[in-house]
């Protein structure tokens, strides 16, 4: 593993991520709640002006995630362990945290332990969401709009 993955996992490890980790659990039952979340994460990764691929990359990956949500939260998507999807809950929840480990307003440093979270994230989860595209795909193709013939 590398290093910004081992200290992602060792802050999944600390009191605060498992704090977050029970209030992910009370979210999976309010879809609303889930949707202000998912906006409120969206809208901080896509306020990230960076000209460097690994964004664009973490975005995309944030971003499946989202989707993944969204449709377990409208009950589309069920095939994820619900272990997994709390523990997803809770990193953006700790993304989403002004102060957290180390407080995003400190300059440089103040978004390292995000990226550490981030990273542990897209390790441990990566088979998850390869799994939620090929079922994104298949339900693609499956719901092609009918084109009405005149």
């Amino acid at each position: 593993m590398s290093k910004l993955t081992d200290k992602g996992l060792e802050i999944s490890k600390k009191a605060i991520f498992h704090m977050l980790v029970k209030r992910a659990s009370a979210l999976l039952g309010k879809p609303v709640k889930i949707g202000l979340l998912l906006k409120e994460a969206y809208d901080k990764l896509v306020d990230v002006k960076s000209s460097q691929s690994g964004f664009a990359q973490i975005k995309e990956v944030f971003f499946t995630f989202f989707r993944l949500v969204r449709a377990y939260a409208n009950g589309s998507y069920r095939q994820i362990p619900t272990r997994a999807l709390v523990l997803g809950l809770a990193t953006l929840l700790y993304l989403v945290m002004p102060i957290d480990i180390i407080p995003d307003f400190l300059p440089l440093i103040g978004y390292s332990d995000d990226l550490s979270v981030i990273a542990w994230f897209v390790t441990t989860f990566q088979s998850e969401l390869t799994r939620f595209r090929s079922w994104e795909t298949r339900n693609q193709e499956e719901e092609e709009p009918m084109v009405a013939v005149v």
